[in-house]
C-alpha cells in the first residue's frame, strides 16, 4: 500500500463513525495553519466544459499529485504533502480561464484532461500563503450545466454523487478528489500501478436513491470495503452541506477486483506536469 496515504487510511473508519457534530469541530486548529489542496477548474466563458468530464478530471488530478514520485518520502513535494495529509484533507476549488489559467500552469501540480475538460490539482499549502495566481481566482460561480454521461465503463472506479445532496461543480470537484484518495489508500501496490497506467481514470455518475442506500457503507465501513469495494466521503460541512453528510461513494471496479486482489483493510485522461519538475 502507498505510504504517502497511510494517514488517510488509518483514520478512515473512525471518521465515518464520528458524531456528525464533531466533523466540523476545528478547535484543535490554528487559523493561520489551515492547509488545503487547490483544485483549479478550467471554465472558459465561450466554451465551458462538460460537467461530468470536469469532475472526472479533478478526481484524477487530486490523486495524481498525491501519488506522484515527488510526493513520496524524500521528494520535493513530500513535506507539504505530509503536513496536509496529517490533518484534514481540505480542498478548495477555484475556476480559471484565459491568462489566469495559463498562470496556474507554472505552479507545482498536475493537470488532467478528460474529454476536453481540464483540471489542475496543486501541491497543498497554507491557505493563508496561497500564491496570488491562486488567491485571485473565484471560488463561487464555478458552475456548469449538468449533462447525461450514459452508462459508466465497468473497468474504472465509479464515483457516485449523493442523489439527495445538490452540490456546485466546485464543491463536487473537491469531494470526488477526496473519494479517489480514500479509495487509493486502501488498494495494494499492484492495483494502484494498474490504475496509474490509466492515469487514474474514473467515471462520475449520480445513482438512483435506491442504489445509493444499498451501497452506502457508513454503518459498517469494513464490510462495505470487503464486501462491495465501496468507500464513502463524509464532509465536515464547512460549505454547502450539513456536517457529517456523505457526499460521494467510490466503488472499485468488479472487473479489476477479479483480476487483481485488492486486500487492503480499513484502518481505525491525459496528464501534464508542473513546471517545477
Amino acid at each position: 500500500m502507498n505510504p504517502t496515504l497511510e494517514p488517510l487510511r488509518s483514520r478512515y473508519a473512525s471518521w465515518l463513525g464520528m458524531p456528525a457534530s464533531e466533523t466540523s469541530d476545528t478547535s484543535d486548529e490554528e487559523p493561520d495553519q489551515v492547509r488545503a489542496m487547490p483544485i483549479i477548474l478550467r471554465i472558459e466563458r465561450a466554451e465551458p466544459p462538460g460537467r461530468t468530464a470536469l469532475l472526472e478530471a479533478a478526481a484524477a488530478a487530486a490523486l495524481a499529485v498525491c501519488l506522484d514520485e515527488r510526493s513520496a518520502p524524500g521528494g520535493e513535494w513530500a513535506e507539504p504533502m505530509h503536513a496536509w495529509l496529517d490533518n484534514r484533507i481540505r480542498k478548495v476549488s477555484r475556476r480559471a480561464r484565459g491568462a489566469h489559467w495559463q498562470a496556474v500552469l507554472d505552479l507545482p501540480g498536475i493537470t488532467v484532461e478528460v474529454g476536453g475538460a481540464q483540471a489542475r490539482a496543486l501541491v497543498p499549502g497554507l491557505v493563508s500563503q496561497a500564491p496570488k495566481e491562486v488567491s485571485r481566482l473565484q471560488i463561487s460561480g464555478s458552475e456548469v450545466a449538468p449533462d447525461e454521461p450514459g452508462p459508466a465503463p465497468d473497468d474504472v472506479p465509479v464515483l457516485l454523487l449523493n442523489p439527495d445532496v445538490p452540490m456546485t461543480v466546485g464543491k463536487a470537484a473537491a469531494q470526488v478528489g477526496h473519494a479517489t484518495m480514500i479509495l487509493a489508500s486502501l488498494l495494494p501496490d499492484e492495483a494502484l500501478a494498474a490504475w496509474a497506467a490509466r492515469d487514474y481514470r474514473v467515471a462520475v455518475r449520480t445513482p438512483s436513491p435506491v442504489r445509493w442506500t444499498r451501497l452506502c457503507p457508513v454503518d459498517d465501513p469494513e464490510r462495505g470495503w470487503r464486501g462491495q469495494r465501496v468507500v464513502a466521503v463524509r464532509d465536515a460541512g464547512f460549505t454547502e452541506v450539513e456536517p457529517g453528510t456523505i457526499t460521494v461513494l467510490a466503488q472499485y471496479p468488479s472487473v479489476r477486483t477479479r483480476n487483481t486482489a485488492a486486500s487492503g483493510a480499513v484502518g481505525a485522461g491525459n496528464r501534464t506536469e508542473g513546471a517545477s519538475r
